[in-house]
């Protein structure tokens, strides 16, 4: 899909966002390997203008993503590793009193990136977690009542371990909520790890990894992503799915008006990645599962019987029908 766009100079730029994707993606999979879903639904996070979560056992390549993707855009990146003593300033910032100036000077804390790497994000207690609340969803910081704006594209992407290893705190219903998508890396196949073992015995490829973006065209592709036509029987589906789950009984809680708007969003990015310029229910279905699972809360009955709520979102894609047509 290429979208015309107009500069500031007066004329006009187009930009390809599938054949722009592909660049990204290729890139990221030399480092990546044997991942290519996994590194498409990060592209369509942050074309969509939302926050990945990557939830696995430690050691299969969530932190390897999460900097590839970053090394994949010339952009400004942080990394904050979360442990149990991090304090929510040394998220945020703080204000600290200059004595010469006899002011209050603040200090820009590590979410002020473009790209920010939470390194085990469920390491650190809750109110470190909540400093995060207002940076995802409102893109902007507030500290002594003043707010900073951050800087576009902003995208979070969390690394997380599962809850029942040592030293995790759950993440709170509102935090997961600002996730756009979880993930979960899953192991290599045997060919990628033999792969691995060769390439990564000499020097680690994350080191030679340029970028073949900035942040000027992520802009661009998000602003062309934002275009997309999306048809009122679409977007009736996608209210329909949200609403659906709120009805489930095997939920305690469905999802939220949050999720229906981020699964469009992703629905579009998705499209245009694939080069359409309109929005099909087939890119809906398809990420409902990544988009929608991590914020639905299962019924004790539910939990007992072993049910998953990506089996509960997987019933819901078969019961809600399916618009025809654009």
């Amino acid at each position: 899909m290429t979208e015309a766009t107009r500069t500031a100079d007066g004329p006009a730029s187009s930009v390809d966002v599938a054949a722009e994707g592909t660049r990204i993606a290729a890139n990221i999979g030399r480092v990546v390997q044997g991942k290519p879903d996994v590194v498409r639904l990060a592209l369509v996070v942050l074309l969509a203008e939302g926050h990945l979560l990557i939830e696995d056992v430690p050691g299969v390549g969530k932190t390897t993503l999460a900097k590839a993707l970053a090394a994949s855009v010339d952009a400004t990146v942080r990394r904050i590793q979360f442990t149990p003593d991090l304090l929510p300033s040394d998220v945020t910032g703080v204000a600290i009193y200059d004595q010469e100036s006899r002011e209050f000077e603040f200090k820009p804390g590590a979410i002020f990136a473009n790209i920010v790497v939470a390194d085990e994000i469920n390491r650190a207690s809750p109110k470190t977690q909540s400093a995060l609340l207002e940076c995802m969803e409102e893109r902007q910081v507030t500290v002594d009542g003043v707010s900073y704006e951050l800087a576009r594209p902003f995208l979070v992407m969390a690394t997380q371990n599962p809850l029942e290893m040592e030293g995790t705190y759950p993440l709170p219903e509102a935090q997961r909520d600002r996730f756009t998508a979880r993930v979960s890396m899953g192991y290599p196949d045997r060919d990628a790890e033999l792969s691995m073992l060769d390439e990564r015995s000499v020097a680690d490829p994350l080191t030679t990894l340029a970028p073949v973006a900035d942040a000027a065209t992520v802009r661009e592709l998000v602003a062309a992503v934002g275009r997309l036509h999306v048809s009122d029987a679409v977007r009736r589906y996608v209210v329909a799915l949200v609403e659906a789950s709120r009805r489930s009984p095997d939920l305690r809680l469905g999802a939220s008006p949050r999720a229906g708007l981020q699964l469009l969003r992703a629905a579009r990015a998705a499209a245009a990645l694939t080069g359409r310029d309109h929005v099909l229910p087939d890119d809906v279905q398809a990420l409902a599962g990544p988009v929608l699972a991590h914020r639905l809360l299962l019924t004790a009955d539910a939990a007992l019987g072993r049910r998953s709520t990506e089996q509960v979102v997987a019933d819901l894609l078969t019961t809600v029908p399916v618009p025809r047509g654009r």
